[in-house]
């Protein structure tokens, strides 16, 4: 049985502080008194606490006191399992959350402040919003959007070290993937090995794995009853969460001998996206890294067109998002690399996947998925 691997210490109470003062510093700029964050994401970062969206839960921050989170009472004990803040106030399954959030907000003698909401929330629905607005209407509201989402981009070092894990389980969960792999497998029996070994290595209780198999591969192929037969492409995508944070790595096997050209689309494809790694450091832009895969690969004539990312920002995720587009590489990138960003690097060509989680450092992206480069058969 395959055993957990050494886990980071949680997170600190000055870690969670310093969060904190970054964002109330950003509050302070766009004069901010308090802000609602209910996005799952945000909630965790900035107190710890994660939870269901069966119903409507928020975190309270305001700018002179420690952050009061409005919580489902059923969710109670997780919250105080899973904060270092204890300020809470529960609501019950009868009880409408958003009055519960006005009348708290109109109890700490805020409901006729500047109140920052995060517009491009999936849980402050339209109907919330207007509600809200309603229930507040001496409250100046003000957009939040894309704040928080910024402030995270950049890892600290126990993030770093979680994201670290993740990888790890990225590469156990691919290699016992491609143990289980052959001719006669059910695509079934190739996820539950996946899927068991990251699980059994420490992984969250979320998504854990994506795999596609036959004569040519999906990125996002629905898992299928199909068996695996000779010339079959099996491909595989362990996307475990530890802690909330995610890592993801792509990698392809042939069942049986792979064609020369398979060989070579392989071998030309990890030249070209080793390439774009060497050059992801701090300063570089993203639009010249982004180029090095995508102008590599038509000049190679691997592709007839390429109009997809190259990458995409990788951190601290739930759903319903399955992928944190904060930052993504393409054509028209206009923003710089920072060290300590965290990115899942990928490509493709002829049914062929391959993709990295990386980390910017001042001597390039740094893999934390460390499985071999190299088409497995």
């Amino acid at each position: 049985m395959p055993q957990p691997l050494p886990v980071p210490p949680p997170f600190p109470l000055d870690e969670f502080r310093a969060r904190l003062s970054a964002l109330r510093r950003a509050m302070a700029e766009r004069r901010v008194d308090l802000l609602i964050i209910d996005q799952s994401e945000h909630r965790a970062y900035f107190s710890g606490f994660k939870s269901t969206a069966a119903m409507y839960q928020a975190l309270l921050v305001p700018l002179d006191r420690d952050p009061i989170a409005v919580i489902r009472g059923l969710d109670a004990q997780c919250f105080n399992a899973m904060s270092h803040f204890r300020n809470c106030v529960e609501f019950s399954d009868s009880d409408n959350p958003i009055a519960v959030v006005a009348e708290t907000i109109k109890s700490l003698g805020l409901g006729s402040s500047v109140i920052g909401v995060e517009r491009d929330s999936h849980f402050l629905t339209v109907n919330r919003a207007i509600e809200l607005e309603g229930l507040l209407p001496s409250a100046q509201f003000a957009d939040f959007s894309g704040v928080m989402w910024e402030m995270r981009l950049v890892k600290s070092p126990l993030e770093l070290a979680c994201l670290a894990v993740a990888a790890e389980i990225c590469d156990r969960a691919a290699a016992a993937a491609f143990d289980a792999a052959r001719a006669g497998a059910r695509e079934r029996e190739i996820f539950a090995a996946m899927t068991s070994e990251a699980w059994l290595s420490g992984a969250d209780d979320a998504q854990v794995a994506v795999i596609s198999s036959g004569p040519s591969t999906a990125f996002h192929a629905s898992l299928s009853n199909r068996t695996l037969e000779s010339g079959d492409i099996l491909f595989v995508e362990p996307v475990p969460h530890f802690r909330g944070y995610t890592a993801r790595m792509m990698r392809a096997k042939v069942i049986g001998t792979p064609s020369d050209e398979q060989l070579q689309t392989y071998e030309t494809m990890i030249q070209i996206q080793d390439n774009q790694l060497r050059a992801m450091k701090p300063g570089a832009k993203a639009s010249d890294v982004d180029s090095i895969v995508r102008e590599g690969m038509l000049a190679a004539r691997l592709r007839d067109s390429y109009t997809h990312i190259t990458g995409y920002t990788l951190g601290l995720k739930f759903p319903p998002r399955t992928s944190d587009f904060t930052r993504v590489f393409l054509a028209d990138s206009d923003w710089n690399l920072e060290e300590n960003q965290v990115f899942h690097m990928y490509t493709s060509a002829r049914g062929l996947p391959i993709s990295e989680t990386v980390v910017v450092t001042p001597s390039g992206g740094k893999r934390l998925t460390a499985m071999t480069r190299k088409l497995f058969y």
